[in-house]
C-alpha cells in the first residue's frame, strides 16, 4: 500500500526515529513509503494524488510547530483532506515540556479533521507516561490523537510503542 511519509526535523531526532525504527517497520508489514518528504518540500500534488498519509512532527519549546511545519502550515490549514486517512506522530518531553508535551500532533490532527479528514493511530495516555497536565496533543485525558514518542526521558520505550503502533496502522489502513 502506498503511504506517503512527511515530517519535520531541525535537529534529526525526527529523522533518526523514521530512519531507525519507522521505515523499515511499516515496510516489513507491506506498507509502501519510498522516500520520506520534510514539510517544507512538500507540493500540493502530494496531497493531490494520494490519499494515504503518515505526518511526523516534533514540538519546540512552549507547544510550538517545528519550523519545517511552521513554513508550511499556512498552507496546510488549505488542504481538502476530505477522502484521505491520516496518521500522526510526534517526538516530545514530557518532563521538561509536560503542558505542551506532543502538541504538534494536535495541531496538525485539528486541520486533518476540521478539513474532512479521517484520522487514524491513535494511543492510549496510560500509565507509562507521566502527565499531570493535559497538552494538546490528547483528545481526551486517556487518548493521544497519535504516536508520541520521548527520547529524551524514555528512550527505552521508543521501539516498542513503534511497534504497537505500526501494527495498528495494519489493521487502521487496512493492509
Amino acid at each position: 500500500m502506498n503511504i506517503k511519509l512527511i515530517y519535520g526535523s531541525d535537529t534529526n531526532n525526527t529523522e533518526n526515529f523514521i530512519d531507525t525504527y519507522l521505515l523499515t517497520m511499516l515496510e516489513e508489514n507491506g506498507f509502501n513509503v519510498g522516500e520520506p518528504i520534510t514539510a517544507n518540500k512538500v507540493e500540493k500534488s502530494v496531497w493531490e494524488d494520494n490519499d494515504k498519509f503518515i505526518l511526523g512532527i516534533p514540538t519546540w519549546y512552549d507547544g510550538e510547530l517545528q519550523s519545517d511545519w511552521e513554513n508550511y502550515f499556512e498552507e496546510f490549514k488549505q488542504i481538502d483532506f476530505t477522502n484521505k486517512t491520516v496518521a500522526i506522530f510526534g517526538l516530545g518531553d514530557q518532563l521538561g515540556y509536560e503542558e505542551w508535551f506532543c502538541d504538534g500532533i494536535g495541531i496538525l490532527a485539528e486541520v486533518v479533521l476540521e478539513n474532512g479528514g479521517k484520522l487514524i493511530g491513535y494511543t492510549a495516555n496510560d500509565d507509562s507516561y507521566d502527565l499531570d497536565e493535559t497538552p494538546r496533543s490528547l483528545v481526551d485525558d486517556n487518548t493521544f490523537y497519535g504516536l508520541c514518542i520521548d527520547d529524551d526521558n524514555q528512550d527505552e520505550l521508543t521501539e516498542d510503542r513503534a511497534k504497537l503502533w505500526v501494527s495498528q496502522l495494519v489493521k487502521e489502513f487496512n493492509i
